[in-house]
């Protein structure tokens, strides 16, 4: 590869990594071809980018992204999973696809600048989803408000009770 093409992969990875709400780092030997595929479409629906990238252009690209410490994970075949959406997004499929294929190793992450250990990525990835917590904030609002409607409409249920009750004692009168 001549060198402008070199630089030009280094900028890239340098973008994406500078961009990247998180990162996982992935070990992707022993995968099939159609496994690969399968993990990627998940990913791709999750608006994660993954991409297989070599080990001397990432560490360049890191260093320029100003992320210290990915040197000892990068060995072997290297795959990283780019977030820009989501950061629970990356780590909570590629959980739970190595759940499935054990031949996907996970090595590491990154989030907020930081590099993260196969620990913490499985914290990362019970946590909910941004949506799911969306909805669980808009529920919390929503209860206060749905017990005010019905304590107000209590007095006006009383009424619209009593009200019936007089009608039927007059038409038995």
């Amino acid at each position: 590869m001549a060198r402008p093409e070199k630089e030009a992969k280094v900028a890239e990875l340098t973008e994406k990594m500078s961009g990247a709400q998180s990162i996982v780092v992935t070990d992707y030997r022993g995968l099939n071809v159609t496994a690969l595929t399968e993990l990627r479409k998940e990913l791709r629906e999750a608006g994660v980018e993954y991409k297989v990238a070599k080990n001397t252009f990432t560490r360049m690209a890191a260093k320029n992204a100003g992320i210290e410490g990915l040197d000892e994970i990068l060995t072997g075949p290297t795959a990283i999973a780019f977030s820009f959406e989501d950061p629970v997004a990356p780590a909570k499929i590629l959980t739970e696809f190595a759940k499935k294929q054990k031949a996907l190793e996970i090595k590491a992450g990154v989030l907020e600048g930081q590099i993260i250990g196969l620990d913490q990525i499985k914290d990362l990835a019970e946590l909910p989803s941004q949506e799911q917590l969306l909805a669980m904030v808009a529920g919390a609002f929503q209860a206060p408000i749905a017990g005010l409607v019905n304590v107000l409409q209590g007095p006006l249920r009383k009424f619209v009770y009593a009200v019936d009750a007089l009608r039927r004692q007059q038409e038995s009168a």
